[in-house]
């Protein structure tokens, strides 16, 4: 018989009054226990009641658990969401890991107020024992359904990081890695990107041998010890998600050679035939800014010429040949050498930053022929690279705030950028022998602004003399300073289109090359570069295709995959 209204609060009151003699009224709290039989009202009063005596009956804690789970999934919301705000009550000893176990599967309701009750009642029970809430989440995640797994690895990745040093203390810390380990044996691409960002964040991981245990960890998931099939796109993009993990974790100390070296001897030989998990995504370029971005951390590299012959090499296939250099006619007048300066310039600073280490690289490791064919396409490269800057800073003259904003004028920015890296590392490369001193920002990052220096305090002797400071006197220019890149007259004209920077971000130029006028072009592009209308007339001819500009594919959020 179902227990009614009255008897639920006939026996609460027993229990109420009774005080130290609790447990001498076993059978008033097994009668609140049978009210999850009743109605919605008797359930809802049996969800308040039963948590308040639980404590004081261990011989019904069993009992007291599986009646309360009973209620949580409920087909009335409201008594769900009753049931479930009481839950931690239970929380105690070994009951934790129990509760924690239960909250999560509950995870996988649709409803969105109950949802955001389970996650305040684990965050509750979390307060209460970290490590045993914890083993819930994560008994669930190895063993759970795949909804409930999927949200317990978000429950933790967002949630970790909002808890109090006093909660999250070093051995939680350390059992939460020692678990997520476990969990990346046998993970998805979007779980594996989720797991690394919340072990990332633990402070107990923020020392170099931190970092560098993150690094291994991304190491064994991307399977550097197994050739590359560029043909399979699951693998493309298992080592495009893993190389992204690992980027912010290098450093001077922690070093990205095992990724470099990958690079360099398995992706750049395949570079061409690379199946992109996305089809929007320019799969050539994005890996190309991945080796650009770690390689300035390469520490010591076994096969470091061979390496660097590879790099090279494939900086001389994005670097053409003037037209008239070319053999057995293959460019004509018509079809001019496109060049790709968003390749180039990631081409050229990975081959910068692996060149410091070997320097005679260029003077003793490549054979004379082959050094005179890379000086000319380098020479045809830059003076292309000169007029196209000149054009990009007429087209940008006289804009500020925001003229600058609009979608266009950000484009020529960025342009200008990366036209602008490429020219330094030429000019080191002219050096001779060549130079790796220069510095550039990669035209995809953020400029890191040194902080401003204190302003020197005037000594008693300035203060007091009533004497201004001597006005220093500005070096003169050192002799190898000169521009030796301007373009000679007569052979290249300013007239340069077909600008694109497509989805993925390539910044690209079609050269005319015309037998004659160059003189008189860059004589009108001067007298047009203070008027209005001489700037709009090179910003309409100057990039024809701006508008097919998209954002870079490293803000493209990751796609799930099988990394098994």
């Amino acid at each position: 018989m179902a227990v009614t209204i009255e008897e639920l609060y006939r026996n609460y009151g027993i229990l109420a009054d009774a005080k130290e003699n609790l447990s001498q009224h076993k059978d008033a709290y097994q009668a609140i226990l049978d009210g999850v039989r009743g109605g919605p009202k008797e359930k809802r009063l049996a969800a308040q009641f039963i948590p308040k005596f639980f404590s004081s009956f261990p011989e019904l804690a069993d009992a007291a658990i599986n009646a309360q789970l009973d209620l949580c999934e409920d087909e009335d919301v409201s008594i769900r969401r009753q049931a479930i705000k009481e839950l931690p009550r239970f929380a105690t000893g070994e009951n934790i890991f129990r509760v924690a176990d239960i909250l999560t599967q509950l995870l996988q309701t649709d409803d969105t107020a109950e949802f955001n009750q389970v996650n305040v009642a684990l965050i509750s029970i979390f307060k209460m024992d970290a490590k045993g809430t914890l083993g819930g989440l994560f008994s669930q995640i190895l063993q759970g359904e795949d909804i409930v797994r999927e949200r317990a690895i978000k429950f933790l990745a967002t949630k970790l990081k909002t808890l109090p040093e006093d909660v999250m203390t070093k051995e939680v810390e350390d059992y939460v890695f020692a678990e997520t380990k476990k969990v990346l044996e046998d993970v998805t691409g979007e779980e594996f990107v989720l797991l690394m960002r919340m072990v990332s964040a633990l402070r107990v991981l923020q020392s170099v041998n931190g970092r560098q245990q993150l690094v291994e960890l991304v190491v064994e998931q991307a399977d550097l010890e197994q050739a590359l099939n560029p043909a399979d796109p699951d693998t493309v993009d298992r080592l495009l998600q893993c190389t992204r993990q690992a980027l912010p974790l290098f450093s001077k100390n922690v070093h990205s050679t095992r990724f470099v070296t990958y690079f360099c001897e398995h992706v750049l030989p395949n570079l061409s035939t690379l199946t992109s998990p996305i089809a929007e995504l320019d799969i050539q370029l994005e890996v190309l800014k991945l080796l650009a971005e770690m390689s300035p951390f390469c520490g010591d590299m076994e096969k470091l010429e061979a390496n660097l012959n590879t790099l090279f090499t494939k900086l001389v296939e994005f670097m053409p040949l003037p037209p008239d250099e070319v053999e057995n006619g293959e460019n004509s007048a018509s079809e001019e050498p496109k060049l790709q300066f968003s390749y180039v310039e990631c081409l050229l600073f990975g081959f910068h930053q692996l060149g410091k280490k070997l320097p005679d690289f260029l003077v003793d490791k490549v054979d004379a022929e082959r050094l005179k064919d890379f000086k000319i396409r380098l020479q045809y490269f830059a003076r292309g690279l000169q007029v196209y800057i000149r054009q990009l800073r007429m087209a940008l003259q006289g804009k500020t705030g925001d003229a600058l904003k609009t979608e266009e004028n950000k484009i020529k920015v960025v342009a200008l950028k990366i036209t602008n890296n490429i020219n330094v590392l030429i000019k080191d490369l002219f050096h001779n022998p060549p130079s790796y001193k220069s510095t550039v920002t990669l035209s995809w990052k953020p400029v890191q602004k040194p902080e401003a220096a204190a302003p020197k305090r005037p000594s008693s002797e300035e203060m007091g003399s009533g004497t201004s400071t001597k006005k220093q006197i500005a070096p003169l220019p050192r002799r190898d300073a000169r521009q030796i890149y301007n373009p000679p007259s007569g052979k290249y004209s300013a007239s340069i289109g077909n600008f694109t920077y497509a989805l993925s971000g390539a910044v690209s130029m079609q050269s005319s090359v015309a037998a004659t006028g160059a003189d008189e072009d860059e004589a009108s592009g001067r007298e047009a570069a203070g008027a209005e209308a001489g700037s709009t007339e090179t910003h309409d001819t100057l990039l024809p295709e701006l508008h097919h500009i998209r954002k870079s594919r490293a803000d493209i959020s990751p796609v799930t995959r099988g990394y098994c």
